[in-house]
């Protein structure tokens, strides 16, 4: 079983994939939590570029340093795991990946899903979760200092998620949108519902 969590920053991922983990260990699932990009060491690396620098780098670029990342995961990690029966859960996948670099019309969604279906090897997760939220209500829950995405600003993190909401059917087979703007025992208790009905 292979399931990501995504939608802009903010919205109460990290909380929500921790409460996951935990429904799924209850329920005797052996699982892996793996984070997009990062995880292995390229993966790593590629992070520090695409978040952590003031790089000025074509979307193009972007979406293939994000793919290369996730490339070196599926291959070594989460084939491997799927392989071995452990449940997945992935902090991002390629969805993001599509969104952030199709905003603005920079590179067409269509390009990035035929991009990332082919770094992923076909890949496909069985469940995609996406947590739902306005931008500006996000942005203020932040409260941090921002990564180099996040600094673009509300306008474009809110044209990011409206670009969630198109392309989330193209993400896989099974997808849930949870309204991530009320309690996070509420956001739990839509998430596990949905998750619920995959697994049985």
């Amino acid at each position: 079983m292979f399931i990501t969590l995504d939608g802009i920053d903010g919205v109460g991922k990290s909380t929500q994939i921790e409460r996951l983990i935990n429904y799924l260990a209850q329920q005797g699932h052996e699982t892996l939590l793996v984070r997009d990009p990062g995880t292995t060491e390229i993966g790593a690396r590629l992070r520090q570029i695409l978040l952590e620098s003031d790089l000025e780098l074509h979307r193009r670029t972007e979406a293939m340093l994000f793919m290369a990342s996730r490339c070196e995961m599926v291959e070594t990690i989460l084939r491997p795991a799927i392989a071995e029966g452990k449940t997945v859960v992935s902090d991002r996948f390629l969805l993001a990946n599509v969104v952030y670099q199709s905003v603005g019309d920079k590179v067409s969604p269509d390009l990035l899903w035929q991009m990332g279906r082919l770094a992923n090897g076909g890949l496909v997760p069985d469940l995609t979760i996406l947590l739902d939220m306005p931008a500006q209500r996000s942005m203020e829950r932040i409260g941090k200092e921002t990564d180099r995405m996040e600094s673009r600003g509300v306008d474009y993190m809110e044209s990011v998620r409206q670009e969630f909401l198109q392309q989330l059917p193209h993400s896989s087979q099974s997808t849930a949108v949870i309204n991530a703007d009320q309690t996070p025992d509420d956001v739990t208790r839509e998430m596990l519902a949905s998750v619920a009905q995959v697994l049985s």
